[in-house]
C-alpha cells in the first residue's frame, strides 16, 4: 500500500505495453524504486488513447506525468499513439518515452521525428530493466522539472 505524506500526491505513469512478462517487470521494477509512482497500464494504442482521452471505461483517468510507449502494439501501434499524443494541444506536453526492443534505426528516428522525449532500448534481462526504470525515475520523475508536476496558480 503507498502511504504518501500531505501535501504530496502520486505519479502518475502509464505504460502502454502490450506483453505480460514486461508489464510484470516494469510493476515490480517501480514498486522498488519509487513508491509515489502510480501505474497505469493500457495494453494496446486504442486503449492508451481512451485512457488519455478519458473515454469510456478510463473517464476517470488522472493525467499521466510520464507515458512509456512500445512500438508494436495491437489495434493501433505506438507510432501511431504517439503521432496523436504529440498533435493534441492538451496532451503534447506530456513526456513520452518510446521503449522498445527494436534497434533499427528507421523506429528511433521515426519516433524523434514524431517528438518522442526519448528513446530507451527495452532490456531483456530483470537486473537491466530494473536499472533502466531507475535511471527513468531518476532522471525523469525526479530531476526533471515538469509542467505536469507544477502548481496551478
Amino acid at each position: 500500500m503507498n502511504i504518501i505524506a500531505e501535501g504530496e500526491r502520486f505519479i502518475e505513469v502509464l505504460l502502454v505495453e502490450d506483453n505480460p512478462g514486461d508489464v510484470r517487470l516494469a510493476r515490480e521494477a517501480f514498486r522498488d524504486v519509487n513508491m509515489h509512482v502510480r501505474l497505469h497500464l493500457a495494453s494496446d494504442g486504442t486503449e492508451a488513447m481512451a485512457f488519455l482521452k478519458q473515454r469510456g471505461a478510463h473517464l476517470n483517468a488522472p493525467r499521466p506525468d510520464l507515458i512509456l510507449l512500445d512500438l508494436n502494439l495491437p489495434k493501433m501501434d505506438g507510432r501511431e499513439v504517439l503521432a496523436q499524443i504529440k498533435g493534441d494541444k492538451k496532451l503534447k506536453m506530456i513526456p513520452t518515452i518510446v521503449l522498445s526492443s527494436s534497434e533499427t534505426d528507421a523506429d528511433v528516428l521515426t519516433s524523434y521525428q514524431l517528438q518522442a522525449s526519448c528513446y530507451l532500448r527495452k532490456p531483456a534481462q530483470w537486473e537491466a530493466f530494473d536499472g533502466l526504470v531507475r535511471d527513468i525515475n531518476t532522471f525523469w520523475l525526479t530531476k526533471v522539472k515538469s509542467s505536469q508536476r507544477m502548481p496551478s496558480g
